[in-house]
């Protein structure tokens, strides 16, 4: 299986261009290579139906993050804190992320 290139990582913050979140903005928990899925905190919540366990005593209905599609997300530009789409080049014989709109490298 190939690997093709994922342009976001894990702690970047995204904003949901697509589905019931559209138009919010989140921080990246995890990127799911395997099914190109990203989970966002606090995007796609679902109550997941728990047993009683070490971990939750209680049991019962949590909420939490399921995963959304990859390109469903888009990167918040560093410089204007507008979506934007992400590209890359070499500086100093690095090969760097940098924000298409505005040009800024993203950390």
């Amino acid at each position: 299986m190939d690997m093709k290139k994922l342009r976001i990582k894990k702690g970047d913050t995204v904003y949901v261009n697509a589905g019931n979140d559209k138009g919010k903005t989140g921080k990246v928990l995890e990127v799911i290579r395997e099914k190109d899925r990203v989970v966002v905190e606090g995007i796609n919540m679902v109550s997941k139906h728990t047993k009683p366990n070490a971990k939750t005593p209680q049991g019962g209905i949590i909420k939490q993050e399921a995963g959304i599609h990859i390109s469903n997300v888009n990167l918040i530009d560093p410089a204007s804190n507008k979506p934007t789409r992400v590209g890359y080049k070499m500086v100093d014989g690095k090969k760097v992320r940098y924000a298409k709109k505005s040009g800024e490298e993203v950390k």
